[in-house]
């Protein structure tokens, strides 16, 4: 019975259509059945989620890398959908008409079954399913978008036209990187009759481009690297699948296998990162089910735990099925795939026609043969046409079997397949060697431009490793093993690290060694790691290159990246940027960063692959001119950060304008800026005002503390936030003087209904000085609590070590005192934000912050400053600085900046201590930051000293008139006043 459709009555032509859909698509070949049989498709996977990017970025590269790339992280403003909701109209009316997804390929086919089972998308009319593979079957022809489809629809269903209406057809053309011929989105010619005949590239061109059909739904799949293919501007969204998270791993290895054995094979495979990432793609995940399920009874030094392992496990378990089902060897069938896989994967074909098998000596009978046989490696499918379509189950089973094909070819064949003109494999046969086989292996991989041949890189080089060289036996009997030396192949690959100017095709590099199971160069770095301090070793390019390839797999740093941790200066960043590129949080504060930095930065932020929401660069020198190059990458519709601290930046009002423009950007998605403690004035607050007026402004809580802000400043806040307050909650003036008048407006303010403003602070009413000055605090020495060593004078602000009786009589005893280590306290506890400066001369000194519990008596670290988990110090010599905490400690040159003058900044509620060397030049104060600690602190702090053959002196500031703690002084949901 043939149904066709009647025009205004589609009824029964979309029942039959969905029929044929539902059979075609709700079993598919999971593996688990021997025989070869599928299984229900509802059965097999978890469900798989889209993951929008509304940036549209197009990223060319292997799904492996991709899968890499992300791991366990979750973008930002990335908001996880359902695959079944990625055409339905949206909360703002807007419904998306062309959608091109990259990622795990087939993930349209939960759509269509769905659809055709009536559980979702009840509206769309007709789905029409036309994938490249078979699409190429006709790139030669000229015919119509009626016909095609009748010639492409699964079973009888016939179309001789189509409904009228906004997305009541939907095109979905799956797997773009198997298309075999040429899209021209430049050619002027337009389709606008269904019934008008042209080549197949030019119907699909104008369907996505909306010349034909503008009211239909377009949904285009495809890899990664094959995605360029689509211009941007022809495509409403750009979604991305990520395959299973860390749960659905774990959900899927229990439902395959069973809870005991599937939890056994789970827990192993975490134990190698690369294996645990690779299963973020499900097939990876069935194939190491598969490999593993036998082996899971057996001893764990047999257990693969590499990449190459692992496949060869698995094709060895599908030979030893191919056995049963046939009676010759099942090697020739393995070498034919395999030298197919081999020369497609070098065109970067993932499918096969009649033509390309019969190129490796394979005719179509006898693949079809081999599908039968190889059923979890080989696949066929049988079109419309009638013509036989070939593929390998996935592309890296056609990399593992590629690889062998080279393998096999040089052991057997003593042939390198690399070499095709005469003159060089004269020189081969001369001086043929599995270190010059790899070596050409590795050039050619590296000359891919999409990297489409690491994967099979990793295999090949991986083959040379004895265990893998005796499990390949038993795939292919009697081949000649190697000497088993690959130290002159391990050794080129480093070398080719140490050379390379890329660090992202490196990487591949360092998994080529995972695979030759050296792991020397991580090794090294880890132990780096381990050693808590890499601010003072020297690291050679090699090991730089490690360090972000650590760092980039861990779970860690994809969370939260800490560049103190590793380097504190410009170059440090510059080499750990891919790492900042991957990272959710970039916490670079305190680290004497400058405005080299921030252009590169700029570049993080402009990236489409960048998952960048938060970036601290608080403590850092980086000046108006920082920012400026900074505010590149703030505006571009790439940057995603919501998060911006640029605290104590030394930046003017120059850079409020700058920051202004980019508040006023539609691209923003800035909801926190921090700006404290640079001397913005009035003037620059007024600039600010002009971006928080802008409706396309987000900022939701906006921090000013200690920015020179008057009554006059506070009038240009209360004008933005009447132009715009559907957003700004929490407003932070602390530390400055905005006068009565300038709180009255605020006050004024929030008694409108629509402000949604709920933390106003105001602290102190004299905070107008520049710089950390406005926070000085008047301290002096508690003589109670100095050592008997130790001579206080000028009014107790000066300390000199003195051994000498006559000059320092003995002092009667008190429980306050020091007995041991040559230690003062001031009187004055400390909370808040205080600053005071302190100098020094002779030896050195010691400069204290301590909880008063700071233990007295004894020499043990419990009463040495910096030594327990009570208290932080600064060691001050001419040499160098040492930042001491609970025993661990940080080294700093003092080249260059030894000016005897130390000056302290405490942030209390910041968790904040900075310590600077503070010099004058023409009667201008500079700071130069030396170190910054991070803490919770819990009670009032009390600042001290060390003084061994030394004088110290703490200097005399400006003090404010008025000094409030803003831990007293916050109040919720209220002015606070």
């Amino acid at each position: 019975h043939i149904c066709k459709s009647r025009p205004g009555d589609y009824t029964d032509v979309s029942s039959k259509l969905k029929d044929s859909l539902k059979e075609e698509f709700e079993r598919i070949l999971d593996g688990n059945s021997l025989t070869g049989h599928r299984r229900y498709l509802n059965e097999v996977y978890t469900e798989l989620y889209i993951v929008e990017n509304e940036t549209g970025g197009v990223i060319q590269g292997h799904e492996v890398r991709q899968m890499e790339a992300v791991s366990s992280r979750s973008a930002g403003k990335d908001v996880p959908i359902e695959c079944n909701n990625i055409f339905k109209v949206q909360a703002d009316g807007k419904r998306n008409k062309k959608v091109l997804t990259m990622g795990i390929a087939g993930v349209v086919n939960k759509f269509i079954l769905d659809w055709s089972e009536g559980k979702d998308n009840k509206d769309i009319a007709f789905i029409f399913p036309l994938p490249f593979r078979e699409l190429n079957l006709r790139k030669e022809e000229k015919l119509s978008l009626i016909e095609l489809l009748q010639e492409c629809l699964p079973g009888s269903t016939m179309v001789d036209s189509l409904p009228q209406g906004d997305g009541k057809i939907l095109f979905v053309f799956d797997g773009l990187d198997e298309c075999r011929f040429h899209l021209n989105f430049n050619d002027s010619d337009k389709l606008k009759d269904v019934n008008q005949e042209a080549s197949v590239g030019a119907i699909i061109t104008n369907l996505i481009r909306r010349d034909l059909l503008p009211s239909a739904l377009v949904w285009i799949t495809s890899r990664p690297a094959a995605a360029y293919q689509i211009p941007r501007d022809h495509i409403d969204q750009v979604t991305e699948v990520r395959g299973f998270n860390d749960n659905q791993k774990e959900e899927y290895f229990n439902k395959y296998c069973g809870t005991d054995v599937g939890s056994t094979i789970f827990t192993h495979i975490r134990k190698s990162r690369s294996l645990y990432i690779m299963c973020h793609i499900p097939v990876f995940c069935w194939i190491s089910a598969t490999a593993l399920h036998s082996l899971s009874q057996e001893e764990d030094s047999k257990t693969p735990t590499t990449l190459t392992g692992m496949y060869i496990h698995f094709l060895v378990q599908q030979a030893n099925q191919v056995k049963k089902k046939y009676d010759g060897s099942p090697q020739d069938i393995i070498l034919k795939l395999a030298e197919l896989a081999f020369y497609q994967l070098e065109k970067g074909n993932l499918i096969f026609y009649k033509e390309d098998l019969e190129a490796c000596g394979i005719d179509v009978n006898e693949g079809s043969i081999y599908s039968g046989l190889c059923t979890q490696i080989f696949k066929m499918e049988k079109k419309s046409s009638e013509q036989m379509v070939f593929s390998f189950v996935h592309l890296s089973v056609q990399e593992a079997l590629a690889a062998i094909y080279v393998f096999y070819c040089h052991k057997h064949y003593k042939k390198n397949v690399f070499i095709q003109d005469l003159k060089h494999k004269f020189k081969w046969l001369l001086r043929r060697s599995s270190y010059r086989l790899h070596k050409s292996a590795v050039e050619r991989a590296l000359q891919s431009k999409n990297g489409h041949l690491d994967l099979f890189l990793r295999f090949l080089l991986g083959l040379s490793v004895k265990s893998n060289e005796r499990s390949l036996e038993e795939l292919l009997p009697g081949l000649r093993r190697t000497s088993g030396r690959v130290q002159k192949t391990i050794n080129y690959i480093k070398d080719k690290i140490r050379l390379s100017e890329s660090s992202e095709r490196t990487f591949n590099l360092f998994h080529c060694l995972s695979e030759l199971e050296d792991d020397s160069i991580i090794s090294e770095v880890q132990n780096f790691l381990n050693s808590g301090d890499l601010s003072m070793m020297e690291l050679s390019s090699t090991q730089w290159l490690a360090l972000v390839f650590v760092l980039l797999m861990s779970d860690e740093t994809q969370e939260m990246f800490e560049l103190r941790k590793y380097r504190e200066s410009d170059d440090g960043l510059r080499r750990l940027l891919p790492v900042v590129k991957n990272t959710k949080r970039a916490l670079l504060d305190c680290c004497h960063i400058t405005e080299v930095s921030c252009e590169l930065l700029a570049s993080v932020l402009k990236s489409h692959s960048s998952y960048l929401l938060e970036l601290d660069l608080s403590n850092n020198n980086l000046q108006d001119s920082g920012v400026e190059l900074l505010s590149e990458g703030l505006k571009s519709s790439h940057c995603k950060l919501q998060i911006l601290k640029l605290d104590c930046c030394h930046i003017t009002e120059v850079s409020c304008g700058i920051l202004a423009l980019v508040l006023k950007s539609h691209s923003s998605y800035l909801i926190e800026l921090d700006l404290s403690n640079n001397d913005l004035q009035d003037s620059g607050v007024e600039l600010l005002s002009e971006g928080l007026k802008s409706s396309h402004c987000k900022l939701q809580i906006l921090k000013l503390s200690g920015c020179m802000v008057t009554e006059k400043g506070c009038f240009s806040l209360a004008l933005a936030l009447s132009s715009n307050p559907s957003h700004l909650r929490e407003l932070d003036l602390s530390y400055n003087h905005p006068g009565e008048s300038g709180r009255g407006e605020l006050n004024e303010r929030l008694e409108t209904a629509n402000f949604k403003l709920q933390i106003l602070t105001y602290v102190s009413s004299e905070r107008i000085k520049p710089g950390l000055q406005k926070y000085a605090r008047k301290l002096t020495l508690d003589p109670n609590t100095a050592h008997v060593d130790l001579s206080l004078s000028k009014r107790n602000r000066t300390v000199k070590w003195t051994k000498a009786v006559k000059e320092n009589p003995q002092s009667p005893d008190h429980p306050e005192r020091f007995d041991t280590w040559c230690q003062v306290l001031c009187r004055e506890s400390l909370s808040g934000r205080c600053y005071w400066e302190v100098q020094w001369s002779d030896m050195g000194v010691h400069i204290g912050v301590t909880y008063r519990g700071i233990g007295r008596k004894g020499g043990g670290n419990e009463c040495w400053f910096g030594q327990n988990d009570q208290s932080w110090s600064l060691d001050c010599t001419k040499v160098n600085y040492t930042a001491r905490h609970n025993s661990a400690k940080t080294i700093i040159s003092a080249e260059g900046r030894c000016s005897y003058k130390i000056g302290v900044y405490l942030d209390c509620s910041a968790g904040r201590l900075s310590f600077y060397d503070v010099s004058s030049n023409n009667e201008q104060q500079k700071l130069a930051h030396l170190h910054t600690f991070n803490a919770t602190f819990t009670e009032p702090l009390y600042t001290g000293f060390m003084v061994t053959n030394a004088t110290v002196t703490l200097c005399n500031l400006d003090y404010p008139l008025v000094c409030f703690n803003p831990w007293e002084s916050r109040v919720q949901n209220k002015l606070n006043i």
